[in-house]
């Protein structure tokens, strides 16, 4: 299987960040499975790279042609796709993935999560989508969902494109076994 991650291109603050991304690299070698990521070379997308590569695993880029310069580029990839745009480098993820993890990162990370989860909401795709949720970092985002389906803006059974865990084996194996459900995506009118 190949699966995609979104990640920072920093390190971000504690050790935990840096040590189980670079366990989940070596895991995806364990388990047979690719990497598709970013491109990029610094932050927890050149840990996670590097730790596949190190492995001896395949790991798969794609990176816009404006961030592919020297400090960012990681030369030692399997395979580098070098694309035109943010777009379209999410587009081509997509189309290279069985499934989908977010580490933590920035807006670029939270950006990409939101759109691949809004893609399996549509029907676009049917992929499942996990968070690794080292140290409690998503629990803002995981917070906000369930206040959205609350609130009566997402419906309940929309949770469920996601797979929450927090540490890289439980990850995996959940996301192993999940079963993406069938999501409506619009409320009728009488719903609301």
């Amino acid at each position: 299987m190949r699966i995609c991650v979104f990640c920072g291109s920093q390190t971000g603050s504690r050790p935990e960040y840096h040590q189980q991304a670079a366990e989940l690299g070596r895991l995806f070698v364990e388990q047979g499975h690719s990497l598709v990521y970013g491109g990029g070379q610094v932050g927890l997308m050149g840990i996670i790279a590097d730790a596949v590569l190190a492995a001896g695993g395949e790991v798969v880029g794609v990176i816009p042609e404006q961030l592919a310069t020297k400090e960012l580029l990681h030369t030692g990839v399997t395979v580098m796709h070098r694309v035109d745009s943010m777009h379209a480098r999410k587009a081509k993820m997509e189309q290279l993935s069985n499934a989908f993890v977010a580490l933590p990162g920035g807006y670029g990370t939270l950006e990409e999560l939101l759109e691949i989860i809004t893609w399996a909401q549509l029907g676009i795709h049917r992929k499942n989508i996990g968070i690794l949720n080292t140290s409690g970092y998503f629990d803002g985002l995981i917070g906000l969902v369930e206040h959205a389906i609350a609130e009566s803006f997402m419906r309940p059974d929309h949770r469920k494109l996601l797979v929450v865990a927090n540490s890289p084996t439980e990850l995996l194996e959940r996301l192993q076994e999940h079963e993406l459900p069938t999501t409506r995506k619009w409320f009728r009118a009488e719903d609301s």
